[in-house]
């Protein structure tokens, strides 16, 4: 019986699964050739089909089954009918089988907010970089990232034609982070990843000052955090606006509840509630171990710069 469930517990193992059809939709719409691309703002700021049909997939899925919820998506979609494929309603029942957090057991439906990017790293997804692309949904309670699901759609694409593409990542504060293998960056070592499409002066000087051995620049901030918890880099610097709350909520769980820490540039906690602006405008900065010492390395012509 799912009334047995508490409903962060039953939330998150909705959300598992749509993301894993998150992920089937990523690879069909690369299948078929047609990207549909669109430009936003500017010609770094991109949607594709690939966006709007897995927001409409993600958003629909998850009003139907938890209506009192407050799901807030990064794209701009009218409403309509959405079609019956893009609607899943199972769940991961692997997850059901875990405890819920004491502290969590009693939130309501109404007391949550996801916070959805239906296809983070939509530049590099329409340049090939298809490793770089993740689905993200957040789950925020009191203004608190608690829980986060991660869809790497092409997982595993460059493994040959035999590997299984794809594989989802979740977590619980309090509980833990599953998916993945946690794996440190080399010790002494400073391996920044940062923005590839998104540079300027500040997010550089920012970098510059970490004193770095290597400086990675990807698409994707659920990519980076990735690459955090798999021991790919070190640090995530991003010292610039231009992030938004859809892109950290999941990754901020996901390195959370593995001892990481991310932040803005000055070190505050970032904000989920649904009132809350969804621009990152003091820029982001993350790490799995050693937070301490590249927060204390973020020059205060920096820090200067950004406002919260």
């Amino acid at each position: 019986m799912a009334s047995s469930h508490t409903v962060l517990m039953r939330l998150v193992a909705s959300a598992y699964s749509i993301a894993q059809k998150a992920g089937t939709i990523v690879r069909c719409v690369i299948a078929e050739g047609d990207l549909g691309i669109v430009q936003k703002t500017s010609a770094t700021d991109l949607q594709t089909k690939a966006d709007r049909l897995v927001q409409m997939s993600i958003c629909s899925s998850l009003a139907r089954k938890f209506p009192k919820l407050t799901i807030i998506g990064e794209e701009d979609l009218p409403p309509g009918e959405v079609d019956q494929e893009l609607i899943e309603d199972g769940q991961w029942e692997e997850i059901l089988k875990q405890p819920c957090p004491s502290q969590y057991s009693a939130i309501k439906e109404e007391d949550l907010v996801v916070w959805v990017d239906p296809l983070d790293g939509t530049k590099e997804y329409t340049e090939g970089l298809l490793d770089n692309v993740t689905v993200l949904i957040g789950i925020a309670y009191e203004g608190k990232a608690i829980a986060g699901i991660i869809n790497q759609p092409y997982y595993n694409y460059q493994a040959g034609p035999d590997a299984v593409l794809g594989r989802t990542i979740w977590g619980v504060l309090g509980l833990g982070a599953f998916g993945f293998q946690l794996k440190e960056a080399p010790a002494g070592k400073h391996i920044i990843t940062t923005t590839r499409s998104h540079s300027n002066k500040l997010v550089t000087d920012c970098v510059s000052a970490m004193n770095p051995d290597n400086v990675l620049r990807v698409g994707g901030a659920g990519n980076k955090i990735i690459q955090l918890i798999e021991g790919k880099a070190s640090a995530y610097v991003f010292a610039s606006p231009g992030c938004k709350k859809w892109d950290t909520c999941a990754p901020e769980v996901i390195l959370h509840a593995v001892g990481g820490k991310l932040t803005d540039i000055h070190g505050n906690a970032l904000q989920y509630n649904k009132e809350v602006k969804h621009m990152n405008s003091a820029g982001v900065l993350a790490a799995l171990r050693n937070y301490e010492y590249y927060a204390s390395r973020v020059p205060e012509s920096v820090k200067n710069a950004l406002t919260p």
